[in-house]
């Protein structure tokens, strides 16, 4: 069953990629081009901290989505949400349950573990490599 399952592993780890590049990249379209209407972000200012997120979250979660320079943007992007975590949510109340910071936890570490394992073969970055 093993074998059978680590065969599997490149795939899911570009799915795995493609999928929190995605749910990274929502946060960065709701805060900066205010899609979809109706979200806590409607009154974010470009230049302001969540502004500034947001940035990050659409540029990098975009470079994430098509696997270039992967490790570096999740790794980037790792470091905002520790950071979004300390600022946001770890004042509000130690346990993450009741901060609110569960969300950001999952993404510290989801974007730290891609910059560890890489992007996948379906990236960019796997192309590029086959290339030279």
């Amino acid at each position: 069953m093993d074998k059978l399952l680590a065969a599997g592993e490149p795939m899911i780890l570009s799915i795995f990629r493609i999928v929190t590049a995605l749910l990274m990249f929502q946060f960065g379209v709701a805060k900066l081009l205010k899609f979809p209407a109706g979200t806590a972000f409607e009154k974010v200012q470009a230049f302001s901290l969540f502004g500034v997120a947001g940035m990050f979250e659409l540029v990098l979660g975009g470079l994430l989505l098509v696997g270039l320079f992967s490790r570096l943007a999740a790794f980037i992007l790792s470091g905002e949400m520790a950071f979004a975590y300390f600022i946001e949510h770890f004042p509000k109340n130690f346990i993450p349950l009741l901060n609110g910071g569960n969300l950001a936890i999952m993404f510290c570490f989801s974007c730290l573990f891609l910059a560890c394992a890489g992007g996948g073969p379906l990236s960019v970055d796997a192309m590029l490599r086959k290339k030279s």
